[in-house]
């Protein structure tokens, strides 16, 4: 009788042998530590429901007419993403009162899709009393937050809230070169305790490099004595890593943009900018303008941070008052005195 050749044991790798990685008998392949449990493959599944599933981003512009406000959400997405430049209509004449104007794209990028909303508030610091312009903006954002609050309350609620919650409000600082006048301070004061605002001097080519830096350092002043805390907000530092970059960011801020949707030949190279009699702006060139910069703080390093943020400390913040107010008011119907917290 022939012997019969025996296979040596071999561990195959997780999913190309056994369920749990057993030894089976024949093949080559490698070895694999039995240690191995494969926790891991967490963030694959979280990647997966997250690319089926896309994302959502709400963007709000803030600042008076001919700022550049749709021309740099159109050069923050290489799209035309702005409300103008997708209704395109006659001269639009400016409103007699501040308006909320909203429009969404179905943004797509190797694969991963994002539903883009951007805002826009037409009437702006455009009249010659802007006294308490700021108010219809306060109530929209508040208007979203309570839109989510009543779906969140359902007793049948959707396994997907729709978020049109404000993520980012873009505030467009005219390039006067001297300091934030009382608008600017007002609103952004305001504003600040529900929205994450990122500043920005609009049309920063209208100013010489030492007047830039001049301007950003006289902002960077008034926004600390006036108490105003922009995004990214030092209290909201997850630990000394995210402290340290934000902290690089905190002191570029405003940043000083350069918006175009127009490309020209520089170089043998196409690039987005705006030409003039001596020479071409670069909007991506950080030596030309700081665009590049809020372009990496909105999207590819900090868009999740920033609508966390938003939900978290933001949202939470309206939703504990607004359940603090109906527990008082049903308190009274009652007749039963107001729960007070020792």
């Amino acid at each position: 009788m022939s012997e019969l050749a025996v296979a040596p044991e071999v561990t195959m790798p997780p999913g190309s042998g056994g369920m749990y990685g057993e030894k089976v008998a024949g093949g080559g392949g490698p070895a694999v530590d039995f240690s191995y449990v494969g926790i891991d493959a967490i963030l694959e599944q979280m990647r997966r429901k997250a690319m089926k599933q896309g994302f959502e981003l709400n963007i709000m512009v803030v600042g008076q007419s001919g700022l550049g406000k749709s021309t740099l959400m159109n050069t923050l997405f290489k799209s035309k993403v702005s409300r103008k430049s997708a209704l395109a209509t006659a001269q639009e004449k400016i409103p007699k009162t501040v308006e909320i104007k909203s429009i969404s794209h179905d943004v797509e990028e190797k694969g991963v899709r994002m539903k883009l909303t951007v805002i826009d508030t037409p009437g702006f610091g455009d009249q010659i009393n802007n006294e308490n312009c700021w108010q219809p903006i306060m109530k929209f954002i508040n208007d979203q937050y309570e839109a989510y609050l009543q779906e969140e309350i359902n007793i049948n609620r959707k396994k997907r809230i729709p978020d049109s919650r404000v993520h980012c409000c873009i505030y467009f600082i005219p390039p006067t070169g001297h300091c934030l006048r009382p608008l600017d301070v007002e609103f952004m004061r305001r504003l600040s305790k529900v929205v994450n605002i990122v500043p920005v001097i609009a049309k920063a080519d209208t100013l010489t490099l030492e007047e830039r830096d001049f301007f950003k350092q006289k902002i960077r002043e008034e926004l600390r004595a006036n108490g105003i805390d922009v995004y990214p907000q030092k209290e909201f530092d997850e630990d000394a890593e995210d402290r340290m970059i934000n902290e690089k960011i905190r002191e570029m801020i405003p940043f000083a943009v350069v918006g175009s949707d127009q490309e020209y030949q520089v170089n043998g190279r196409r690039l987005l900018g705006r030409k003039t009699k001596w020479g071409t702006i670069e909007v991506e060139n950080i030596a030309h303008c700081e665009f590049a910069y809020l372009r990496d703080l909105l999207i590819r390093t900090h868009m999740q941070n920033i609508k966390d943020i938003t939900s978290s400390i933001h949202y939470e913040m309206y939703r504990v008052r607004r359940l603090h107010e109906n527990n008082t008011v049903a308190a009274h119907a009652n007749g039963l005195p107001e729960h007070r917290e020792m």
